[in-house]
């Protein structure tokens, strides 16, 4: 079973020997994985009216426990958005009823941003579709393998975030 990346690491070693073909495939892999991934997902989530980042902040606040409430610098820290994207995003949430910007109690010049019904009842219905598309695209692996790969990734990623 070959993979297109076989084929762009066998042409290198025709071209040019010497080189870690091993990591090279190893990167490759991820990278292209990682584009099927992000498409297949954020085309699940367009399906379902809500854009990437939509479905961020609004499971964001979700999982965030009752009252589904958070201020928007923890939001935007939360979903790696800009100051400025977040407010943006706000605005089209709010305007599609999903959220609602509440007075802080500790600081009346600050607001909150709050999980609406409606958007408690639309993220529920959507992460509910997101884990199901998740699980239709890692079905090639087997649950071990799935394990497996989770915590390599998790041990990769540890010492990414330590260096961060």
């Amino acid at each position: 079973m070959q993979d297109k990346t076989d084929h762009q690491l066998n042409q290198w070693q025709e071209q040019k020997s010497g080189l870690d073909l091993d990591v090279m495939g190893l990167c490759a892999r991820i990278l292209r994985t990682n584009n099927y991934l992000t498409k297949e997902i954020w085309d699940h989530h367009k399906s379902m009216g809500l854009s990437k980042g939509d479905f961020d902040v609004l499971a964001t606040l979700r999982r965030s426990g009752e009252p589904y409430t958070l201020t928007p610098t923890d939001l935007y820290k939360a979903t790696l958005l800009t100051s400025g994207a977040m407010t943006n995003r706000l605005d089209r949430l709010e305007e599609a009823h999903f959220i609602e910007r509440v007075h802080s109690n500790e600081d009346r010049r600050s607001f909150l941003v709050k999980l609406s019904q409606q958007g408690f009842e639309k993220i529920e219905e959507a992460v509910q579709e997101h884990v199901e598309n998740e699980q239709k695209l890692v079905a090639a692996l087997s649950q071990e393998e799935q394990a497996q790969l989770s915590g390599l990734l998790r041990k990769w990623l540890v010492n990414f975030e330590a260096s961060a």
